[in-house]
């Protein structure tokens, strides 16, 4: 057998003697060599020369190993033999005589490989032919020249790359002793790789500054505390901002308000729940903010001084410590103070109320627009007499404003609920930053909530204290004055917004829907999962377009207001949203228009077309809608967009939009048609797949707000926000066009507004 055939090394036992010999050829019990031809599968693959030297003779083995295996031993491997035949009676197998290929068929061989290393049957057959060879030799050839090429070209880059990790391994080395013996100017700490990284240098400045400041705090906390806040180590570490990756599921920073504001201490992922040892403080201090929150409930002055223009009242400070001496401590250095209270009828029943407010996910789903996120840690009491009388919770919760110029206040607090003997309910929350002191919290709710007093036919009256002190320091100047005067925060917003909702969760019940009018959905299970499906929509818009820490924004062009910032979403296996790359961008300007007119300009159906370029100056009508309060304002509306060209299909456009008198919003959604048919019938709408944009309007807190946004005088904020499917595959990388796309569709909508209400205005 020639040295220069292969053989597979998973075949070699069944062709080796029991001494080592080859064996097997031409007898039975052997594998044919035309056995192993005919069976290319046994030939791919890493090969393997057979080793023979052990019993060969010296002069056989030079000319084995010269030898090619013959044309005609492709057969049936007794052609070739000496002189003999199928008959021969010899009883010894005969050895097959080879010959190698020629030095001009290597060289025709060799040259066609440089052009084409795969021939298909024909080329081979033509080069078998011109070459006077068997097909099939031309093929194993083949297949040996590729392995070979392949073992050289992996040889070669092995070499490549390890002579590159030698390269890398000195540099690395000759850095690690330059750095050895470096010092930091500042801190004197060790630089060293592995002893203190660039970031935690910079967190141990800020530690020894902080440290100091929560000393000083503390001596002056145990004066009106009665005892020494304690120290604890930093919860969650500020985060560098960080640039815009065009490869998805990295969130950039947010430049010109600081990554100690949106990428510090986010408090719904540090904080655990208490431990033993802090439960019988916690029940302490909530006792004591409920006795607290009645008496600024029912007190008036001069704890409340009416404001100047006898709408509002005032938080009298100074009387507040004198009443309430205690309390969670002093107010930290560079705080301010926000106190508000509000009262309003409700079209809840108490008992409801109390449910909603109790149960996160209701309490999170009923203020979608105020809370982004909440979370309940520890239950530690359930209440008794199969009610919430008495029920105590650890919760944790991010407030928010629509717009990502406002950063959003993260809480960790108890929440306590109690039936007072004359049938009124309250649930009050107040801060545990006490047990949990953090460098990063930017918000504290002294003891804040509502009194519910029972009223005939199922109405409730509510009035809600919001108390807290914040560092506001991050608020862009555009939202200054709302955030100052109280209102973007305060009682007042709780109070509408709970109103606005109550009012939606009445009318989803309703069951006497008058059919006369046209487009009114009548189908009782249509209206809940048309309705069901808009909540969505909008619990989606709200989270989605705040200062959240669970995403940063980033700023694509300027440093001015009307800056647009960009965030991306990848999304996978929710049947509520489109699979793939999601595209985020956000802007809020000013407008010199009041807010009620800004709402009513957007809402509107006939004048869409001034403003929404998707729509393409095709003919927006209304097909359906259910009325979500006394407000016309407040409905839910399937829109279709007849197109201006005949050859595009028409679109369908979910819309929910709602006002009260501290803010509107402008919510829609392209929806498909076969998914709405079946909303429509009553069937499961979170399977429709959403991507909602829109606008959230807010008064600039110039004018007076007397009667909610009808009179409401001064400006406008208005955010606008768009969500859109950049590429259905969730593992691409964002191109630049896209953001370029999304970035002039806000400025040109943007620029449509201020144009449209301009002319307006004259």
């Amino acid at each position: 057998m020639p040295a220069g055939m292969m053989i597979p090394a998973r075949n070699m036992p069944s062709m080796i003697g029991v001494n080592g010999n080859a064996g097997g050829f031409g007898s039975s019990s052997g594998l044919a060599l035309g056995q192993i031809m005919f069976q290319p599968n046994m030939m791919e693959g890493q090969l393997h020369r057979l080793d023979m030297t052990q019993n060969t003779p010296e002069g056989d083995m030079a000319r084995i190993r010269d030898d090619e295996f013959d044309s005609t031993n492709t057969k049936s491997g007794s052609e070739n033999q000496d002189g003999a035949s199928g008959d021969d009676q010899d009883p010894r197998p005969k050895k097959k005589r080879y010959h190698r290929h020629t030095q001009h068929q290597i060289q025709e061989m060799e040259a066609f490989f440089k052009e084409c290393p795969h021939p298909d049957d024909k080329q081979r057959k033509e080069l078998s032919r011109e070459l006077g060879l068997e097909p099939l030799q031309v093929k194993f050839w083949f297949q040996n020249k590729r392995t070979q090429m392949k073992t050289q070209h992996e040889r070669h880059e092995n070499t490549q790359l390890r002579n590159e990790n030698e390269k890398l391994r000195a540099d690395n080395m000759r850095y690690r002793e330059a750095l050895s013996n470096a010092s930091c100017p500042n801190c004197g700490g060790p630089t060293a790789i592995g002893e203190m990284s660039f970031d935690e240098h910079h967190l141990r400045l800020e530690n020894a500054r902080l440290r100091e400041e929560i000393d000083r705090i503390s001596a002056i906390a145990a004066k009106y505390v009665g005892k020494p806040v304690v120290n604890y180590p930093l919860i969650s570490a500020p985060m560098p901002p960080r640039p815009l990756d065009l490869g998805v599921g990295n969130f950039g920073g947010q430049p010109g308000i600081g990554g100690e504001i949106y990428g510090a201490g986010d408090l719904l992922r540090s904080i655990t729940a208490p431990t033993e040892a802090d439960k019988p403080m916690i029940i302490e201090l909530a006792v004591a903010a409920m006795e607290e929150l009645v008496r600024m409930a029912q007190m008036d002055e001069p704890l409340w001084m009416s404001s100047l223009d006898g709408t509002n009242a005032v938080l009298d400070e100074d009387e507040y410590v004198r009443i309430f001496p205690r309390g969670i401590g002093p107010k930290p250095t560079g705080f301010k103070c926000e106190a508000s209270r509000e009262s309003a009828v409700v079209i809840m029943n108490h008992i409801n109320l109390v449910e909603y407010l109790m149960d996160v996910n209701q309490w999170s789903t009923l203020f979608s627009g105020i809370v982004s996120r909440a979370l309940t840690l520890e239950v530690l009491s359930t209440g008794v007499a199969g009610n919430y009388n008495g029920a105590l919770q650890v919760m944790t919760a991010e407030f928010q404003l629509p717009t990502p110029l406002v950063p959003t206040r993260e809480s960790y607090f108890v929440r306590y609920c109690k039936q007072h003997t004359d049938g009124t309910w309250a649930v009050v929350d107040v801060s545990l930053d006490n047990l949990r002191p953090s460098p990063g919290a930017r918000c504290r709710r002294r003891p804040s909530g509502c009194l519910i007093q029972e009223m005939l036919n199922g109405y409730s009256k509510v009035t809600w204290v919001e108390h807290v002190e914040v560092d506001d320091r991050g608020v862009h100047n555009l939202y200054k004055q709302l955030v100052s005067s109280g209102h973007a925060f305060g009682a007042k917003r709780w109070v509408a917004t709970l109103d606005r909702q109550c009012e939606r969760l009445a009318s989803a019940m309703a069951t006497n829907i008058p059919a006369g009018d046209v487009g009114v959905i009548t189908n009782q299970e249509g209206r809940k999962s048309m309705m069901k499906l808009a909540e969505r929509m909008v619990i989606s818009f709200c989270a989605g377009v705040s200062a959240s820490t669970a995403h940063t924004w980033t700023t694509l062009s300027g440093t001015g207001a009307d800056d647009v910032r960009v965030m991306t979403r990848k999304s996978v296996d929710d049947p509520g949203r489109p699979p793939g790359i999601v595209l985020s961008a956000a802007t809020s300007f000013w407008l010199p228009v009041p807010p009620k007119r800004v709402f009513d300009f957007l809402r509107d159906e006939s004048t869409r077309n001034e403003w929404d370029i998707l729509s393409n100056g095709g003919v927006v009508q209304e097909m359906a809608h259910i009325a979500n309060g006394r407000d016309t304002g407040n409905c839910v509306s399937l829109l279709r967009v007849n197109s201006a060209n005949s050859s595009q299909s028409n679109m369908l456009i979910l819309q929910e939009s709602c006002t009260d008198q501290t803010a509107s919003f402008v919510i829609y959604a392209p929806v498909d048609i076969v998914a709405m048919n079946v909303v429509l019938n009553g069937g499961d709408p979170d399977y429709v797949a959403l991507l909602p944009s829109g606008f959230a309007v807010l008064p600039d807190g110039t004018g007076a707000h007397v009667g909610g946004m009808e009179e409401a005088a001064g400006g406008s904020l208005l955010t606008v926000a768009f969500q859109i499917l950049v590429d259905s595959v969730p593992t691409a990388k964002l191109s630049l066009g896209s953001v370029a796309t999304v970035n002039n569709l806000i400025a040109c909508t943007v620029e449509r507004i201020k144009a449209s209400l301009s002319c307006e205005s004259a």
